[in-house]
């Protein structure tokens, strides 16, 4: 089994008296990490909100009727919480009135698992959020040459573990994560009312990844208003499938200072979304990959890390772009993408340097990529 780096984060606070939530898209190993550190045990009681039953359990739970449900376990672990009404509250009457009892509950959608655990839970719990496969966690599975090597078939066909695990069947499997779980949590929203359009406009993300996105021209091109636009990527970003990336502005006038990128937190999914999964060599968005690769990856890193540093991309009215800007214990790091290092130019633009003279600017390419990611 691949070693996941929330291990070493969960497994101190076992057997503590709070709440453990675990946040992060279906299917990229949330049970799995639960079942290394606790399958051992014998004290836990498994549930999963996706049944009905368990569901009707909860809607009805007094702290007396819990006690007996549990028994002498010491662990109450509840799979996809956010499908259980008024979970926070229910958490809160086991961590304040059963004692020895802790609860770990895992969730695939933040916007109806963070908002139901928030209020009830301040102070009660610590949260994780839990992304597909990363490159060092498979370094350390393997070995960083072999991962080097590795980096164009991720590039196709991302790093959920299903898919890092079954060989020769990465498409069959994108097949069914596409098809099935990419959107059962999203397309059950009540605010949800055009579906396919939503699809339509997960397909026109995927065709701009590294490019400015414009929400009115999405929503001209799919018949959605700019402003639904809006709130139907705020869900998909809230349900791990994308992220957004602002403008970076603080000294220069010609600074664009509300544009916004997007990209995905897996590759497979946005190459599944499109229908693509041809490999690299036959790439024309070979570049647009790679500095999706790069970025998703960091992002990944450094929200295993704690990190508070924020991420933006930087670009002038006269067109002078740098793809990714960081900002971490008051350094600043500009960073430029490619693929290929033959045509990587190792200059940063002089509008930057000139405004921002303290930071550091570096290209990544395949040749230097673990020194981003490692």
């Amino acid at each position: 089994m691949i070693h996941r780096t929330l291990e070493e984060k969960i497994a101190p606070l076992l057997e503590g008296n709070k709440a453990i939530i675990i946040i992060g898209a279906r299917q990229v190993g949330k049970s799995t990490l639960l079942n290394g550190l606790l399958g051992s045990k014998k004290d836990v009681l498994w549930m999963n909100g996706d049944d009905m039953d368990i569901q009707a359990l909860f809607a009805d739970m007094s702290s007396t009727r819990m006690r007996a449900l549990l028994g002498n376990n010491k662990f109450l672990v509840i799979d996809e919480a956010q499908r259980i009404p008024d979970i926070g509250l229910r958490i809160k009457l086991i961590t304040d009135q059963i004692p020895g009892v802790q609860v770990i509950a895992t969730g695939s959608s933040s916007f109806e698992l963070a908002s139901k655990v928030n209020e009830s839970l301040t102070g009660r719990k610590r949260e994780f959020k839990m992304f597909p496969l990363t490159f060092s966690e498979m370094v350390n599975d393997t070995n960083l040459l072999d991962e080097l090597r590795m980096i164009p078939h991720r590039m196709v066909y991302g790093y959920y573990p299903e898919v890092v695990c079954n060989p020769g069947d990465e498409k069959s499997i994108l097949k069914e994560l596409s098809d099935s779980y990419l959107y059962k949590d999203v397309l059950s929203l009540d605010s949800i009312n055009k579906p396919d359009k939503l699809v339509r406009m997960l397909k026109a993300l995927a065709l701009q990844i590294g490019s400015q996105v414009s929400y009115n021209e999405i929503g001209n091109l799919i018949g959605l208003d700019s402003k639904t636009v809006e709130r139907y990527i705020d869900i998909l970003e809230k349900a791990y499938i994308v992220f957004r990336l602002g403008s970076f502005s603080r000294n220069l006038r010609n600074e664009l200072k509300t544009s916004r990128k997007i990209y995905f937190w897996d590759l497979g999914i946005r190459n599944a979304v499109i229908g693509n999964l041809a490999q690299i060599e036959n790439r024309a968005d070979v570049g647009a990959l790679w500095e999706n690769f790069a970025i998703s990856e960091r992002l990944k890193q450094k929200a295993y890390q704690g990190s508070f540093a924020q991420f933006w991309f930087w670009r002038t009215q006269q067109q002078k772009e740098i793809d990714y800007i960081e900002e971490e214990d008051g350094s600043l790091g500009a960073f430029e993408f490619k693929w290929n290092e033959y045509k990587s130019k190792n200059k940063c633009p002089e509008a930057f340097s000139a405004a921002y003279p303290h930071a550091s600017y570096k290209v990544i390419t395949p040749k230097n990529i673990e020194d981003f990611l490692m």
